[in-house]
């Protein structure tokens, strides 16, 4: 059974400078190997899924963030670095990728052996991903240098989270080649 990975935000509103919730260059520096892991995965046969960051021009998160993925600009789309195919963009308003999407119907269809998640924001969507996956009763692995967020002890005390309150299992890319 193959995996299906699950890449997290990996946008223009957050990887591409001058945008209002750009993640720095600690983030842009994932790229690479978010790329690789992609390679890898689909050369396994495993489903890869872009979980985006899509947000009608008023919507409510906007009064905690700035404006940022409005429906209809460039923020949303993937970064040009990496290679969307058909049916794999799952537009998302929330921080889950399951809030509001098809993914959970896709996932239960596909019956993965385990969800790998990547992306950005380590402590805010790739989190919120991660404990609707273990509440949906997947394995979880998160490739530790392939997540990323604006603040370095956020994204450790989000990794240490989703390995010893959500189980999910920490790995370096190199850990989990095939």
């Amino acid at each position: 059974m193959a995996n299906a990975l699950l890449v997290t935000d990996m946008v223009v509103g957050f990887l591409e400078d001058g945008h209002n919730l750009y993640c720095g260059g600690e983030a842009r520096r994932i790229i690479p190997r978010v790329q690789a892991l992609i390679a890898r995965e689909r050369a396994a046969g495993s489903s890869v899924f872009f979980i985006c960051d899509n947000h009608d021009p008023d919507d409510l998160e906007f009064q905690m963030f700035p404006v940022h993925c409005v429906r209809g600009t460039e923020e949303p789309e993937v970064i040009a670095e990496l290679d969307v195919r058909e049916g794999e963009y799952i537009p998302k308003k929330r921080y889950s990728g399951f809030f509001g999407t098809d993914l959970g119907a896709r996932l239960a269809e596909l019956r993965p052996e385990k969800l790998i998640v990547c992306g950005v924001c380590t402590d805010i969507c790739v989190l919120h991903t991660t404990a609707d996956a273990r509440n949906r009763d997947y394995q979880v692995e998160i490739p530790v240098d392939c997540v990323a967020t604006f603040n370095p002890e956020a994204h450790r005390h989000a990794l240490e989270h989703m390995n010893k309150i959500l189980g999910a299992q920490l790995v370096e890319t190199a850990e989990a080649a095939l």
